[in-house]
């Protein structure tokens, strides 16, 4: 689809069950089989590869109904874009709530309250921003401090178009504010000396990955956790280690179905138990198996041992999106103020 990020078709579900049923002569006709299409961000496509079949499976079994499933992945304000623009999304499942404020407060496309329509403010589980360094951590990066090293090149996405980038951004900002002796001025300082070591910026965190993991660019890459961890995991042992800061920040990438679209569709029940699957134990352990942060007690209890401690500092803290995207994000703001691209 040209303007759009590639679609991609995860699962036609209910096959097995389907041969099952008409083996033991249960069969019987079948409701009119649905397509929903989740746009998500970029570092989820493991995780809806493992889930979407999943979920498809047992709706299978209990609706009778075949459920194709189809992903978009991309930075997610580019992605939050595509849908204003006419991208058809029944669910997105993106990286920073303000995204998603964006589709009801500009495209009316769902209610102005739908963080409060799922649990934990439509959040199924949560992130942070760490380190990703080279084998042996050769220019000894521990904290943020150590960023700015001379000659150490960071990598990290556009925060213009990557919610992984504003969490990256965000987590400096605070750590700066937070470091003895930090203000507003000292916190920009850093900002401005941090994104001059950056020599390239990608429009996603996948692609950040990219440049670090596979082109072999730059000392340090700030990614999300479950990134570094499939980095590491790909990568094999001994190519790059996880550094944990002392202080981060707490990643809540939210979720929502698109009111007028699924009425439009008509699949705003199975768009809706499709998200509400997310809370439920399978899903929260394919959710720690992805390398998130799992809510519940049971799936905390079976990953919990690979996730370091470290304090967490909630945005909301700070003003929350509403306060920070058009603060730090919106064109002309703090971001476009102190970033001068490498040339």
């Amino acid at each position: 689809m040209t303007g759009h990020p590639t679609r991609r078709s995860a699962l036609v579900g209910g096959t097995a069950a389907v041969a099952s049923a008409v083996a033991s002569g249960r069969a019987r006709a079948e409701p009119v089989p649905v397509t929903l299409l989740n746009v998500s961000y970029d570092p989820t496509r493991e995780l809806y590869k493992a889930y979407n079949p999943v979920f498809a499976e047992n709706w299978y079994r209990r609706t009778g109904q075949t459920l194709t499933i189809e992903q978009s992945h991309g930075g997610s304000a580019k992605q939050a874009l595509s849908v204003l623009n006419g991208l058809q999304a029944d669910v997105v499942t993106l990286g920073i709530s303000g995204d998603i404020d964006e589709l009801a407060q500009k495209g009316h496309l769902l209610s102005e309250n739908w963080q409060s329509r799922l649990p934990n403010q439509s959040t199924p589980y949560h992130s942070t921003v760490v380190f990703l360094v080279r084998a042996g951590n050769p220019k000894r990066i521990r904290t943020w401090a150590d960023l700015l090293q001379p000659g150490l090149q960071v990598i990290t996405p556009n925060p213009k178009t990557s919610s992984g980038g504003r969490w990256n951004y965000v987590a400096a900002w605070i750590a700066a504010l937070k470091a003895p002796g930090g203000s507003e001025a000292s916190a920009r300082a850093y900002l401005e000396r941090l994104y001059r070591a950056v020599p390239v910026l990608d429009s996603g965190a996948r692609g950040a990955t990219t440049t670090f993991a596979q082109r072999g660019v730059g000392d340090v890459l700030l990614a999300w956790e479950n990134e570094a961890f499939l980095a590491q995991q790909e990568l094999g042992p001994g190519k790059v280690e996880i550094v944990t800061p002392p202080l981060s920040v707490l990643a809540e990438p939210p979720v929502a179905w698109l009111d007028t679209v699924t009425a439009r569709k008509q699949t705003t029940a199975v768009a809706k138990a499709y998200l509400e699957g997310l809370y439920s134990e399978r899903g929260q352990e394919i959710i720690g198996q992805a390398f998130y942060r799992p809510l519940t007690l049971k799936a905390q209890a079976r990953f919990g041992a690979r996730f370091p401690h470290v304090p967490l500092v909630n945005v909301r803290d700070y003003g929350g999106w509403a306060r920070l995207q058009p603060q730090h994000f919106a064109d002309g703001a703090l971001f476009d103020q102190l970033y001068r691209p490498v040339k």
